[in-house]
């Protein structure tokens, strides 16, 4: 009877205990069921380390580099060469691929070791937990760290594969001497990228993160050596290599460089400071993004130009000198910004003069006032009279004397042609006036500049402000034949992974009319053709005997402003000098630096290059007539000069010079007899 009863009790008590244990069983899947579905539900862990933002010029060539004081370049896992993984998981991590997370068995035998020596002797961290450590943690030893650990450790096994956890592991892991990353490792201990990395080399680095300050060959190249043997048996005992290349890469000869490659850019800080403004406003990009982002940022600069740039500011202006400069150069067809200079010394004042300042264009703004004549029926023939005017209205405003440089007029007709060459006022005036005020201006906004205008009749002779930037955009414009393009300082942005995330805006869109515009070009090169000489001589005749190729400009003063832009249809360029105080301009020497500057920028830029690829190629639409450059009529045999210009169709002028055919009857000899001669051959 009592058998029986213990008997009973038995079995109520492993009853009891098998669904105890089964609730438990139950309880514990349950939670970790649903500690499973919690981590997926909250995802991936976000992977945003700081890293290092890369600048590039258009050759490929790095500019400049945003970092916290850590070098970190993102590089993928299919870039490097499989000996380098090889590498870190012999030494790291041998069962990488076949754990969940945490090496059971290492941590068993870490903690056998470690009671045995009374003491912290061997670790058991896998790469997942370093790689968690690195990501999301602090180096303190707390119990909550390490739990966290785990956590993060789990979250990245149950949502990112082994080879997503492996790449990042080998781009976060401290090298040393500020290098995070086998990319900045192999940059700073050897000088290239880790795609070049040898068996020997990579053996090397994959020994480093155990003790950075132990086992850095910079450091001490012995310690290294001995930890390099260590990996290279590791990676045979994995098989990931063989003994023999083994003992091969140990007797490799090395070569250590010990610098990092990228610093903050001192080739073209201004540009560099307007990419990192163009960053944040057109890419909408914070500053820790720019900063820490590991972000890869392809420019326009080309460091050809930018070199010739600085040079030529630098060699043209005196050095005793206060005059500032600003200068920028632009792609016409892209609207792609080459080249840019904000000032003499950054280092003395980082003003960007080029792309922040606002100074009186003056004459510079005639070319956009005769392209809008253009537009109204005016042609390179146009004639008005040069001579002292004084402009009366009737509206209550003020009356508006302009005055020709040096009092000079022509006290006859000219053409717009000449007016343009020998930048009269008097005809620009009266242009703006006859077309109305509002043509100038708009014709202004058209063309991209948005700083404000007075619409007053100064306007024709640049009174009002405009950035040097927005004037070199306009030129452009004329100079590709209408075509809308706005400055790109940034081609395209990518992220650590290669991700494109901003890319220059593709802009279709005709603003000007391409005839017109390329007649008007045309009459721009006349600041540079002898032919045009009247009154005054062409503006660009102090600059000529350095040219050797054809250039469409303009240049143009106030008191305190002097300026020189112009083009080819392949580059464009402005210059402006002056005071960032506006004092007056008094020496000749000061007043011609804007020239010389442009044109040794220009002609340097340009040396060597087929000049057909720079040539100005008229459209369908326009045709070419010789005339006289002082009536703008057509020329016949009595013109001692003639001009090819360019005329829309329709609008080539068809009365034949008069002019000199006195002139010629005088020159002729009656008792010499001559063959006859078409026109057209005794000129050429």
């Amino acid at each position: 009877m009592e058998t029986a009863t213990g008997a009973k009790k038995k079995w109520r008590t492993f009853r009891v205990f098998a669904v105890l244990s089964l609730l438990a069983a139950t309880a514990v899947t349950i939670i970790l069921l649903s500690f499973w579905l919690w981590i997926k539900i909250l995802g991936p862990p976000p992977l945003s380390i700081p890293q290092s933002t890369l600048y590039y010029a258009s050759d490929g060539s790095i500019i400049g580099e945003s970092n916290s004081g850590e070098k970190r370049y993102w590089i993928s896992l299919d870039e490097v060469p499989s000996h380098v993984s090889d590498a870190v998981i012999a030494i790291e991590d041998r069962t990488f691929y076949s754990h969940h997370g945490f090496d059971l068995k290492r941590i068993a035998g870490a903690i056998a070791a470690n009671v045995k020596a009374m003491g912290k002797v061997q670790g058991a961290s896998t790469i997942t937990q370093q790689y968690a450590r690195n990501l999301f943690l602090t180096l303190d030893k707390t119990w909550s760290r390490k739990l966290l650990e785990a956590f993060y450790t789990i979250r990245l096994e149950v949502n990112y594969d082994k080879d997503e956890i492996l790449e990042g592991y080998i781009n976060t892991i401290s090298f040393g001497h500020g290098a995070y990353g086998i990319e900045a490792a192999s940059q700073f201990y050897y000088g290239k990228s880790a795609k070049e990395l040898t068996i020997a080399e990579a053996s090397i680095l994959a020994g480093i993160p155990k003790g950075p300050g132990i086992y850095s060959p910079i450091i001490s190249e012995e310690k290294a050596k001995s930890r390099q043997a260590l990996v290279l048996g590791a990676m045979v005992k994995t098989g990931a290599i063989s003994p023999e290349e083994a003992k091969a890469a140990s007797q490799e000869k090395l070569f250590f460089i010990g610098k990092h490659p990228h610093h903050q850019a001192e080739k073209a800080p201004y540009f560099y400071d307007t990419v990192k403004k163009e960053l944040k406003e057109k890419a909408g990009l914070d500053d820790r993004s720019i900063a820490l982002g590991g972000l890869k940022v392809y420019t326009a600069l080309d460091v050809k130009q930018q070199d010739i740039a600085e040079k030529v500011i630098s060699e043209t202006i005196s050095e005793t000198s206060d005059i500032q400069a600003g200068f920028a150069a632009m792609d016409p067809e892209t609207g792609h910004v080459t080249a840019l200079v904000g000032g003499r010394n950054y280092k003395d004042s980082s003003f960007n003069r080029a792309t922040q300042a606002v100074r009186q264009p003056g004459s510079t703004i005639k070319p956009l006032l005769y392209y809008a004549a253009l537009e109204h029926g005016f042609t390179p023939s146009t004639v008005l009279r040069s001579e002292p005017t004084t402009f009366r209205f009737s509206n209550g405003q003020s009356d508006y004397t302009p005055h020709n440089f040096n009092n000079q007029y022509a006290n006859g007709e000219i053409t717009m042609a000449q007016a343009l060459a020998l930048s009269d006022n008097v005809y620009a005036v009266k242009t703006h006036l006859f077309l109305g005020q509002d043509a100038l201006v708009n014709t202004i906004r058209r063309l991209g500049i948005s700083t404000k205008m007075k619409n007053v009749p100064s306007l024709a002779l640049g009174t009002s402000g405009v950035k040097p930037i927005e004037l070199l955009n306009a030129y452009s414009i004329i100079a590709n034949g209408g075509k809308k393009v706005e400055p790109v300082f940034i081609v395209r942005v990518e992220d650590f992974r290669g991700k494109v995330i901003y890319e220059e805006p593709k802009i279709k869109e005709q603003v000007l009319e391409p005839e017109f515009a390329f007649v008007l070009s045309h009459m721009m090169t006349g600041m540079f053709d002898k032919k045009l000489n009247g009154y005054a001589t062409v503006t660009g005749e102090s600059v000529m005997n350095q040219m050797s190729r054809e250039y469409a400009g303009k240049s143009g003063s106030t008191n305190s402003d002097s300026w020189m832009a112009g083009f080819t249809p392949k580059l464009a360029s402005v210059v402006w000098t002056g005071y960032d105080k506006g004092k007056e301009i008094t020496l000749t020497e000061d007043k011609l630096y804007a020239k010389n500057i442009w044109i040794r920028f220009m002609e340097r830029s340009l040396e060597g290059q087929d000049e057909k690829e720079h040539a100005f190629l008229p459209p369908a639409k326009v045709t070419a007539v010789p005339v006289d450059p002082v009536n703008g009529k057509k020329a016949t045999n009595s013109c001692p000069v003639f001009r090819l210009t360019y005329f829309v169709k329709g609008t080539e002028p068809t009365e034949f010079c008069t002019d000199h055919l006195h002139e010629l009857n005088k020159e002729r000899v009656p008792h010499k007899k001559e063959k006859k001669k078409h026109w057209w051959q005794r000129i050429f």
